[in-house]
């Protein structure tokens, strides 16, 4: 088996401890321990554990025992506010003014419940801790309304349910929302959903520039991903499923000229033995080992090296690991620094996070094996010990080559200091190009007409073999290209699709394809014949980017449309032959089969209605708070259960799709304060919402509502905090429903207009 393949195989099979620490979210089956102590069973000692970590004096003198003992402890339970800013103020309102406070002197088992405290250093307290675990919350009586809070707000993207420090590597990325992106080990993707929320920081904005491409080895856990992508509905990321230490290097369209895409971030959260989640990973005391880390070294250095490869110049890598170990940490740092020769460089971030506790990185360290002999150099190691320690975990031997890495500004977080898991982050800046990167394009670009009609040859990806790691970075500023970016006649008939905007999967002779095959994305042509009636039904602004607009099936009815921004859409265009694809876009319209009698075969879907809001300018609808709360509450309440205001909108509308817009008053403090857009259906003679459970329940409670009981079939039973609401009565719609209400939509596979939209 060859170096790549042993490694592809480690990455694959090692346990990701990270994934667990990114929350409830991560599937896994560390995932149950992610939110709770973990297994008592387990003894929390390993005497080999703590001669190794004594001996290199990671933790300051006099600390040890405290050190020790808080990996003892189990992990406090953490959580973050995540969506839009207007939405996450109203959440963190709703938390501090009315569950926190529930909390307050409650007991729970004989044990105090501590109010949740915000994370000192995370911005703006969106960040919470508490000493709840996963097993009090779901058990306990007292905490059933805040735990079934938790529980609905995480299932629609409201809140991450995250370990503290996994929250780290994405503030320091310092994204700003014109970046591209590349998260190198993204799933569960915990972090990825902060990366989406900082392109997003403005809500006004429907199409960010920047973009995130999302990446994981493992095909299951990519569908992991896209899961909790979805929840966040942004046009702005891709998940795509490669060994991120050969990721291939993409390229994108620049006026006309093939150009390499550089990232301005990269996120190079690494696969790693994970001892610094021994608070919730129990498992980890029994089965900790050096041999892990000594197995990960060499797989990790090649992926910090491909994602440096790939950052532009001036861009910012963020290199984290859920392990205290220097052979995963300094060591493939220093590594990367002395073969970058000065491209790379530490970044002093020591001010960036005011409040975070850490400790500077070290700058000396030793190489223990699995039985314990210790080797401080490597011309020490024996050479029946080469294949398992390698030259790049030690320290340089120079000393003013050691001085000049400044391995002191990598951050290691030690569990004592502030109640937290284990963790390590060094940022990187790129100052050049890495140095095998520096010869000259070996071929000039093409025409921009050539590359209209021609596509990305499939040859360069046989074998599932990425471009080499010697491509010149160089391509970027000359707008040249080498040999894998240029045509030749052979493959010229395969290239025919992209006239049409069909972006398949890799040819599955060429790449060895994992998991399951993914359909291909197709761009709806400019002169497709359903755009019109769309374009004419919602008066679509004239700026509306229609060849965003895509499907992913090339024969038959189109049943549903996405969006991409165009960013990602240059991207899918260019390099469907040498990427896999799993998912992108976000879903904007659903064909209801009768749609037809109402002037348009397409209704909007609420997954991307803020994205589609700003160019929609007819079928709106102002309504009221009240509204929004009958529109949320009932299944399909009459116009007269409606506002005045309400119905004279209504009543000269067409039957079909709708958008219900609530403005917040400001003059009305006590109103909900975030605006609100909402997906409906005009009938004859009332409105329905398409809006799914969780969604309703989040806007529900914004609004100070509680659904204290199962759903009728006509409505839901509230509570209110100053009011108690009775139960909705049933109104009878049954009978009068089937005469009036004929212009509801017919269901279609995957588009049930009585059910809420799910992502695919």
């Amino acid at each position: 088996m060859g170096r790549r393949a042993r490694g592809r195989r480690l990455q694959q099979q090692q346990p990701r401890p990270e994934g667990a620490e990114d929350g409830a979210e991560g599937g896994g089956k560390r995932s149950d321990a992610g939110w709770e102590g973990g297994y008592p069973e387990i003894v929390k000692e390993n005497k080999l554990f703590e001669h190794y970590y004594q001996e290199l004096k990671i933790v300051p003198e006099g600390e040890w025992d405290q050190f020790m003992q808080a990996l003892r402890e189990p992990l406090p339970a953490t959580l973050r506010i995540t969506g839009y800013k207007s939405h996450a103020k109203e959440i963190l309102h709703c938390l501090k003014n009315k569950y926190f406070k529930e909390l307050e002197d409650l007991e729970v088992d004989g044990q105090k419940v501590e109010v949740p405290q915000p994370l000192s250093w995370y911005p703006e307290e969106l960040a919470w801790h508490t000493n709840l675990s996963r097993k009090i919350l779901r058990k306990s009586p007292q905490l059933e309304r805040f735990h079934q809070f938790l529980v609905s707000e995480t299932e629609s993207g409201n809140i991450s349910r995250q370990e503290a420090v996994s929250m780290i590597p994405p503030l320091l990325l310092n994204v700003q929302p014109h970046h591209k992106i590349l998260d190198m080990c993204a799933a569960p993707g915990s972090k990825t959903t902060q990366l989406i929320e900082m392109l997003h920081a403005d809500m006004s904005v429907p199409f960010p520039e920047g973009f995130v491409i999302a990446n994981d080895v493992d095909n299951k856990r990519c569908y992991l991903l896209v899961h909790q992508a979805k929840r966040l509905s942004s046009p702005c990321i891709m998940v795509v499923n490669h060994d991120a230490s050969s990721i291939p290097r993409l390229t994108i369209d620049v006026d006309g000229r093939k150009e390499v895409l550089f990232y301005d971030r990269v996120l190079c959260d690494v696969p790693c033995s994970g001892d610094g989640t021994m608070r919730k990973n129990i498992d980890v005391w029994k089965k900790w080992t050096t041999l892990n880390s000594l197995q990960l070294h060499g797989l990790q250095l090649r992926i910090a090296t491909r994602g440096a490869e790939q950052l532009a110049e001036g861009g910012r890598m963020v290199y984290s690991t859920c392990s205290l170990n220097p052979i995963e940490d300094e060591a493939v740092i220093a590594s990367l620094l002395e073969k970058s020769e000065g491209a790379l460089e530490l970044a002093d971030v020591s001010a960036e996070l005011p409040g975070l506790k850490w400790m500077p990185g070290v700058t000396q360290w030793k190489v223990m094996t699995r039985d314990g002999q210790w080797f401080a150099d490597w011309a020490d190691v024996p050479h029946s010990r080469h294949t398992q320690i390698r030259p790049t975990m030690f320290p340089p031997k120079d000393p003013e080559k050691l001085r000049a890495m400044h391995l002191e500004r990598c951050l290691r977080i030690l569990p004592h200091h502030q109640n937290t898991g284990g963790f390590f982050v060094a940022v990187l800046v790129k100052k050049s190009s890495m140095p095998w990167n520096k010869r000259q394009p070996k071929v000039q670009g093409k025409s921009s007409e050539t590359r209209e009609a021609t596509q990305l040859s499939p040859a360069t990806c046989a074998e599932g073999k990425p471009m080499d790691t010697m491509e010149p970075e160089s391509q970027l500023t000359t707008g040249t290209g080498d040999s894998e970016i240029t045509q030749t006649p052979d493959n010229l008939e395969n290239n025919e699709n992209k006239k049409d905007g069909v972006c398949g999967p890799p040819p599955s002779k060429k790449m060895k394809l994992f998991g399951f095959k993914e359909d291909p994305f197709v761009f709806i042509p400019e002169d497709d014949p359903l755009f019109p009636p769309i374009e004419k039904f919602y008066a679509l602004d004239p700026s509306f980017p229609r060849m965003n607009l895509l499907t992913r099936t090339t024969e038959g009815k189109k049943r549903q449309l996405y969006m991409v921004s165009k960013e990602l859409r240059n991207v899918l265009l260019n390099n469907s032959e040498r990427m896999k694809v799993i998912n992108t876009g976000i879903k904007v319209w659903c064909r209801n089969n009768s749609g037809e009698e109402f002037d348009c075969a397409f209704r909007l879907a609420q997954e991307g209605i803020y994205t589609l809001y700003p160019f929609i300018n007819s079928r709106i609808i102002t309504i009221s708070m009240e509204d929004v709360k009958t529109l949320l509450t009932q299944e399909n309440p009459f116009f007269r259960k409606l506002s005045n205001e309400t119905y004279s909108q209504a009543k000269d509308l067409a039957k079909g799709s709708v958008v219900l817009k609530y403005e917040p008053d400001s003059a009305n403090p006590d109103a909900l304060q975030c605006p609100i857009v909402l997906c409906g259906w005009r009938g004859k003679a009332s409105i329905r919402t398409f809006v799914p459970k969780n969604e309703r329940l989040h806007y529900l409670r914004m609004m100070g509502l509680e659904v204290s009981g199962e759903k009728k079939k006509e409505g839901l039973a509230l509570t209110s905090d100053s009011t108690a609401t009775p139960e909705l009565p049933e109104d009878g719609l049954g009978e009068e429903l089937r005469a009036e209400e004929a212009g509801l939509p017919e269901a279609t596979p995957g588009c049930n207009p009585t059910a809420p939209d799910t992502p695919r």
